[in-house]
Parts: structure tokens; C-alpha cells; sequence
């Protein structure tokens, strides 16, 4: 880079440029904060609050009769959302359902799916896996009274990173299924759905995928691919707020399968209240729902997608490669080419990298408590990664130059070894 490409003024012209801009003054950002905490939990903004208060005014307005009534009534939200959800998934309408949270979702997909016949026993998977996914298809292994060995677990290289070629030729005669993440949430790394996908099916392997870190930062493309089913959160990039309602997808050749676990909501919606016994199904992914919605914690959903929408996910991923890759230069020569420590792990080449950058230090834990105090929000993820993801509806270049001027400047005084080296409760 340029000297005049490690300016402020350089970041100042980028946000000048940037046609996304426009978006930040829709969110609330807490004063003095510099936040890349949004693969965490993004933030608020001013349409999803709407969208809550309306829920809230509905209930106030019709009682019981909101399920029914009024601007988005309760009853068909889930599938209303799931076609909504399906352009950013690249999913038909009927493949998607809003419903549960991540695990549930998972759990009721491996309900389905995790079918272990013959020699066919194992769950392929991976050792970056997130812990929940990981807790959930143990739990399913066992449930089946298979041995601990058949969650087959893939490690990364010496990178710390996944080799998609490792994990092809790990899909053997004895795996039943294979679940892996879009996105790795430590490192960043995006993963080859389609040639993972492709492999897995020219094997005879049902193959999943967790969307958690890529719904709302990338476009997906899971019916043309083939994907056999795929869940993810709405409280990252899709900013719908903490314990949001997660959402589900399964390609529609599964269609005709019965739900592997079954609740009333998976039911038919012409038949749901006629409460016979036994169920029948809806004919879509709404079948793989379970209870009755939690309407509050799915209202404000709608008014995030449409914005999302509106901002375009082409746009969107355009805006988080060029960010991602700004920050990586950025903390690169101010920080490690400057010899004071630390790597960057994520991957990059555009094609294999997420919305976010796993920045590695020794110091992770105190240089994390530091920022905070300092007013810059990223994560840590033990042993010593701290994870900074620019938002594109609402980080700016100012933001990022801002906050690797101070990564750079507590490295440079040591001011961060004031804090413990203990992580905090959460992290």
C-alpha cells in the first residue's frame, strides 16, 4: 500500500465512496464505540425497532385475535419469513422455514437425516466445528447407541485452517452424514459448499451445512447446489437482535420425508386446528417446525431481511471483501510488519474468506479488555484469537483505520498488560 493508503484521509475518501453508507444512520451505534462485534450479535436498528413495537402494539390491539389479524398476523409468519429468508440462502420459498433456534433446528434435521443403517454410521465433521453443533451431533450419536468414534472429527492444518481435499477424502463408505459450517467461526475461512457438496453426493452422503456466520454477510446459492438442508441464526449479520428466532432450510427432494421430531406447528395449516391425531404434515420445510413461534423474539426479523433486501447481498459482500481486506492491510503494516506480534489467520483470497478477520496474538485476552475500555468491541476466542467483523450496513473505513491506530497504540505503550489474562465469564 501507499503512504496515502494508510491515511485517515484514505478512509475518509472510502466512506465518501461507499454506496452503502447511507444504512449507519438507520442503526443505533452506542456512543464512543467502535464496534466489529456484529458476527456476534449485530445491532439494532431503527426498522427492526419498529417492527418490534408493532408486534408489541398488535398484541395490545388484538389479544389472541393477532394471529389472525392486523398488518403481519402471527399465524403464516414463519413461512412469510421463510420466503423472505430464501434469496439470501438461494433457496425456493417452501425450502425455508423461521422456526427454533440454531440447535433445535440442528437437532430436528439430524432427527431426520441421521439415519445409521448398515455399514453407514458416522457423522463427518470437524474439530473447528461451533461447540453447539458439535454437542448436538455427539448427542445424536449416542442416541443411536453408536460409539463415541462415529462423530468423525476432521483437524486443520498447520494454518489452523480446513482443508476441503482433507475432508473429501475422509467421506468413506462407513459415513452416514456430513455437517460443516459455511463459514469457520475462529478463523474466518469460507468453505467450497459446492464442491463439498458435489463430493459428498457423488458418495451417496447427505451432506448439511451450518449458515451462522455467512447468512446476511454473502449470497448462498443452496438449491442449485443441491444442499440437502442447512440452519442458521438471525442475530449476526441478519441483526434481528440476541435469541432471535433461527431459520432452517431443506431442499425440496426431501419433502416427502416425515420430520424426524414433530410439533403442531409442523402441521398442515389447514389442518392444524382440527388437532387430530396423528399429524399431518405441511408439505413443505414448515413441517420441520415444533411449538408455537415466539412472536417477540421473531418480530423483528421482517424489517431486518427487508433491509437487507434493499442494500442488496451482492452489495453487501462487495462492501465486507473490501472492508475485511482494508482492515487485514491495516493491521498488517501498523501492527505486524511494526513487530509488534500477532497474525492474521483468515485466508486472503476473496473466495475462501467470511466476513470477518481472526486477528491471532499472545496477548489476546488483555489486548481484548483493553479495547473495550478504549471503546473498540471485537470478540475473543480462546486460545488468543480476537475476531473483528466490519458490519457493511453500518462499519465504516473511519472505523476500522480508527480502531487499528489503537490495537497499534496499546501494543506500542504495553497499556494492555494492566488487564487480567483471565477471560471474562463471556467473551
Amino acid at each position: 500500500m501507499t503512504d496515502q493508503a494508510l491515511t485517515r484521509a484514505e478512509a475518509a475518501r472510502l466512506d465518501i465512496e461507499d454506496k452503502l453508507s447511507s444504512f449507519r444512520e438507520r442503526f443505533y451505534i452506542p456512543d464512543g464505540t467502535l464496534y466489529f462485534d456484529g458476527n456476534s450479535l449485530g445491532l439494532l436498528s431503527k426498522d427492526a425497532e419498529a417492527s418490534v413495537q408493532r408486534a408489541l402494539d398488535a398484541w395490545k390491539t388484538y389479544a389472541i385475535d393477532g394471529w389472525t389479524k392486523g398488518p403481519e398476523p402471527w399465524f403464516h409468519l414463519p413461512e412469510t419469513l421463510g420466503g423472505l429468508s430464501a434469496p439470501l440462502v438461494g433457496a425456493l420459498p417452501s425450502e425455508v422455514i423461521v422456526s427454533g433456534s440454531t440447535t433445535v433446528n440442528l437437532h430436528t434435521l439430524l432427527a431426520t437425516f441421521y439415519r445409521p443403517t448398515g455399514t453407514r454410521t458416522k457423522i463427518l465433521a470437524d474439530r473447528e466445528n461451533f461447540p453447539s453443533d458439535l454437542y448436538a451431533m455427539h448427542s445424536h450419536i449416542q442416541l443411536h447407541g453408536r460409539p463415541d468414534e462415529d462423530l468423525v472429527l476432521i483437524e486443520p492444518d498447520e494454518n489452523g485452517l480446513m482443508s476441503e481435499q482433507t475432508i473429501i477424502d475422509a467421506m468413506q463408505d462407513d459415513i452416514a452424514l456430513i455437517l460443516l459450517p459455511s463459514v469457520w467461526y475462529k478463523s474466518g475461512q469460507l468453505a467450497d459448499i459446492r464442491l463439498l457438496t458435489e463430493a459428498a453426493h457423488a458418495r451417496g452422503i447427505v451432506i448439511g451445512f451450518d449458515l451462522a456466520h455467512s447468512i446476511g454477510a454473502l449470497p448462498h446459492e443452496l438449491h442449485d447446489i443441491g444442499v440437502d438442508f442447512a440452519v442458521w441464526c438471525n442475530y449476526k449479520y441478519v441483526n434481528s437482535g440476541p435469541g432471535a428466532t433461527a431459520g432452517l432450510y431443506v431442499h425440496e427432494r426431501h419433502h416427502d420425508k416425515a420430520p424426524g421430531l414433530a410439533g403442531w406447528f409442523g402441521s398442515d395449516k389447514d389442518r392444524q386446528f382440527d388437532m387430530a391425531f396423528p399429524l399431518t404434515p405441511a408439505r413443505s420445510a414448515s413441517k420441520w417446525q415444533l411449538g408455537t413461534p415466539p412472536i417477540l423474539a421473531t418480530a423483528a426479523i421482517a424489517a431486518s431481511l427487508k433491509m437487507l433486501h434493499e442494500a442488496d447481498i451482492t452489495a453487501i459482500r462487495a462492501k465486507s471483501l473490501q472492508q475485511t481486506s482494508y482492515l487485514r492491510k491495516l493491521l498488517t503494516h501498523f501492527v505486524i510488519d511494526a513487530d509488534l506480534g500477532g497474525n492474521i489467520r483468515t485466508p486472503i483470497e476473496d473466495s475462501r474468506r467470511g466476513g470477518h478477520i481472526a486477528f491471532e496474538h499472545e496477548d489476546a485476552v488483555q489486548l481484548a479488555k483493553a479495547l473495550r475500555v478504549e471503546g473498540v468491541v471485537p470478540d475473543f476466542r480462546p486460545p488468543y484469537t480476537l475476531r473483528f467483523a466490519p458490519a457493511p450496513l453500518y462499519t465504516s473505513y473511519q472505523d476500522i483505520y480508527d480502531a487499528v491506530m489503537i490495537i497499534s497504540d496499546l501494543l506500542k505503550t504495553g497499556r494492555h498488560h494492566a488487564y487480567s489474562k483471565e477471560r471474562d465469564v463471556v467473551s
